[in-house]
Parts: C-alpha cells; sequence; structure tokens
C-alpha cells in the first residue's frame, strides 16, 4: 500500500483540541480556583472563535501532507512536518554552519577509511554527508527524507540507478529501511527511466525532481514512481523575468496553474505517482495548492503560515479532478523530448536547475577536499 494515499491525510492532519478528556472536570476547577473568573466562562470560547484563532500551517494539515524543505535538521522540529526534503544546495548551506561540523567531519573520516583515489573518497564522503543529514532528520519526523542524486548524473541512467542504490545501502547499513527514504532524481527522460528501474526492479521509491513542464509529468506518471516534485516558484520567476507582468494573484499565478493541472491529471485518470508541490515564493501560492497530495514548504515560509490565521480552503480535490477538461497522453521518448521542447520556459528552468545543483555540488566537494587536505595533513 502506497504510504502517501489520501486515507493517511486525516492522520497526518490530526490535531488536539481542549475536551473534557484532557482536562478534567476536577483538574479544571484546581486550575481555576484562585481566579476571579468563573471556569465556565474561561471555557465558553466558541468552536467558530477557535477555529479564526487556527493558524494557517494547522488548516493546510487538514487538507494536505506538510513537508519541510531543509537540511537544516534543527530548524524542523518547531512545524511538526510528515515529510522532509534536501537537495545539494540545502545540503550545502547546512554544512557550513557549525552546528553541523561533527557531521561533516564523521563523513570525512569515513570516506578517507574507504580508500581509493580522492575521487572516489570525495564521492563516498558526499555520499555519506547526504545520508547522515537524512537520518539526523529521520529522527525528527515520523515519514519520509527525500535525498538527491548528484545532478551532473542526470543524463546517465545507469549511473543515476548505481548512486541511487549506493545511498539506500547505506541508509540500510544505518538501520534505515528504504521504505523510509524517497530518491530524488531529475525529471529528464533519463532519470525518468532512471526512476522507473529503481521502482520496478529494486522497490526503491523516487521522487522527481526539477519538473516543470506537462510532458515531465506525464511521462512520470507513465513510470510509476512513487512521487513528482513540480516546482511553482521557479516558474513563476520566469514569467516575471521574461514577460511584461510582474505581479500575479495567487489563483493565477503560473505556477499554481502548472501543479494544479499536473494533480487534475493524475486524479482523473487515476494515476498512483502522487503530487508534491515544490519550490515556493510566497504562502499565496502555498494556501492557492491546499489539497495538494503533499506541499514541501521552506522553514521561513513555513514561520509565515503558523503566524497567519486567515482562512484556508480546499482547493484542489480528485472529485472535482474529475471533470476537468483534460485527456489522456501516452509518450515515448520522442514524443516526450518534442512536447517537453515546446515549452520554452520548462526547457530554460530544467536546464537552469541542473546547472545550479551541479554547481553547489562542486561547491560542496571543493569545501572536502579542503578538510580532506587538512585530515591527512594534521591541520
Amino acid at each position: 500500500m502506497n504510504p502517501f494515499r489520501r486515507t493517511t491525510l486525516s492522520r497526518v492532519g490530526h490535531r488536539y483540541e481542549p475536551s473534557s478528556r484532557l482536562f478534567p472536570a476536577h483538574a479544571l476547577r484546581r486550575r481555576y480556583k484562585s481566579l476571579s473568573v468563573p471556569p465556565a466562562i474561561v471555557m465558553s470560547e466558541s468552536p467558530d472563535k477557535r477555529r479564526k484563532m487556527e493558524s494557517a500551517l494547522d488548516q493546510l494539515k487538514k487538507f494536505t501532507v506538510v513537508v519541510a524543505d531543509t537540511g537544516d535538521f534543527n530548524a524542523i522540529e518547531e512545524y511538526k512536518p510528515q515529510d522532509a526534503t534536501t537537495n545539494p544546495s540545502l545540503i550545502l548551506a547546512a554544512a557550513k554552519m557549525p552546528a553541523y561540523q561533527q557531521l561533516v567531519d564523521q563523513a570525512i573520516k569515513y570516506g578517507i577509511a574507504q580508500g581509493g583515489t580522492e575521487e572516489e573518497q570525495v564521492t563516498n564522503i558526499m555520499d555519506k554527508l547526504f545520508v547522515m543529514f537524512g537520518l539526523e532528520i529521520l529522527k525528527k519526523i515520523p515519514g519520509r527524507v527525500s535525498t538527491e542524486v548528484d545532478a551532473r548524473l542526470s543524463f546517465d541512467k545507469d549511473a543515476m540507478v548505481t548512486r541511487a542504490r549506493r545511498l539506500i545501502s547505506l541508509y540500510e547499513e544505518a538501520g534505515v529501511s528504504k521504505d523510509r527514504v524517497l530518491i530524488k532524481l531529475s525529471s529528464t527522460w533519463e532519470g525518468i527511466q532512471a526512476g522507473r528501474e529503481l521502482e520496478d526492479k529494486y522497490g526503491i521509491h523516487c521522487n522527481m525532481t526539477l519538473l516543470f513542464s506537462f510532458a515531465q509529468a506525464v511521462a512520470c506518471a507513465e513510470a510509476q514512481v512513487t512521487l513528482i516534485s513540480p516546482f511553482v516558484g521557479r516558474i513563476l520567476d520566469w514569467f516575471k523575468e521574461n514577460t511584461d507582468r510582474k505581479t500575479y494573484e495567487p489563483h493565477e499565478d503560473p505556477g499554481v496553474l502548472s501543479v494544479t493541472k499536473i494533480y487534475n491529471y493524475y486524479k482523473k485518470f487515476d494515476y498512483s505517482t502522487v503530487v508534491m508541490g515544490a519550490s515556493f515564493r510566497n504562502i499565496g501560492e502555498v494556501k492557492a495548492l491546499a489539497g495538494c497530495d503533499l506541499l514541501t514548504i521552506s522553514p521561513g515560509l513555513l514561520g509565515e503560515l503558523s503566524q497567519d490565521h486567515s482562512p484556508v480552503s480546499c482547493s484542489l480535490t480528485p472529485q472535482g479532478a474529475k471533470t476537468c477538461d483534460l485527456e489522456k497522453l501516452h509518450l515515448d521518448e520522442k514524443a516526450f523530448r518534442w512536447l517537453h521542447n515546446e515549452d520554452q520556459m520548462a526547457v530554460e528552468k530544467l536546464s537552469d536547475g541542473i546547472r545550479k545543483f551541479a554547481a553547489d555540488a562542486i561547491k560542496l566537494e571543493t569545501m572536502i577536499k579542503e578538510k580532506i587536505f587538512s585530515v591527512k595533513n594534521g591541520q
């Protein structure tokens, strides 16, 4: 059974309300004995008022699985997400923090002990570091963590499969089942086929990232991967930079519209792959996608949602998706490449995303090489 099916959402969205079970009458009398206001008056707050006081984050959790998008696992506890996602950029930022230097040092010792060339040692250290961050995150969440395969392998299916299996083996060596891990792969044609093989042959669950086009979404659904992460904010960025329009309301945000179309397509045609909206620029985008299977949100925006008390309504539903005007597509490699290539925004943002993740991976490697040199020279 897919643990991301919507049957789990009621559990994720559960919240604790004051009740006689939590606060028995005799306990309330003791609690308010010294007050001049009778307990009955103190507890007379109406359900409507309680709903008004509820944060947008708590309201969102009723409709959607909330995921923390960060490598800073110390920032996760406050918002109590179900899952967490990481990427090379987030791990690089976290690895620079003094609080996490012990993890970096442990990964370096591990890589050196494995032996091999410097390049092999660096690769082993990178994999170990990503997994060590994932292990720490898993201590703070009940669900899954997403760990990304090096973006520089985005056009090499076999290399992505090998690297993904290596990451899973490191998790399993640490006592963590592969069922608690999602392997992130770039949504290139090669990445999607790597996801298909990992799911079918090895039972490894995949999270397809850097997804900007409808063609990518269709191909991922046909590959029957576990989850996709269509980007919202980066699509908005492109339209602001490449058109005359600079402002959008949430319901007309091109990134929101893209994820809405993908969600509706998946639900209309009963695909098992679930949708996790990603890359948000503001809480308006997040709230406009309430009802999406999952949403991965940065700690900054999680904080804003926790302080926002405006109403949040469910925008996306499987029932509503059944009425949408979309036709089912089947894409082989040639059809995929053509349809994706027709979307200028998606072509540019996919390429840009791969380059940025690759650049941050190189920065992390450079930092690791400097630390290896220091360790070997006793500095």
